[in-house]
């Protein structure tokens, strides 16, 4: 392989777990924001 398509194949793999990242972060901080009101509706 060329180093050309190594980086390219490491640039759009870092695109993808940033995405990913991003997407499991917005998960998290939903299903937190979700147990907070639920909680908070039982007391």
């Amino acid at each position: 392989m060329a180093k050309e398509e190594i980086k390219k194949l490491l640039e759009n793999s870092k695109k993808e777990l940033d995405a990913d990242c991003n997407k499991f972060v917005t998960s998290i901080k939903d299903d937190l924001n979700s147990f907070k009101k639920k909680s908070l509706d039982q007391i």
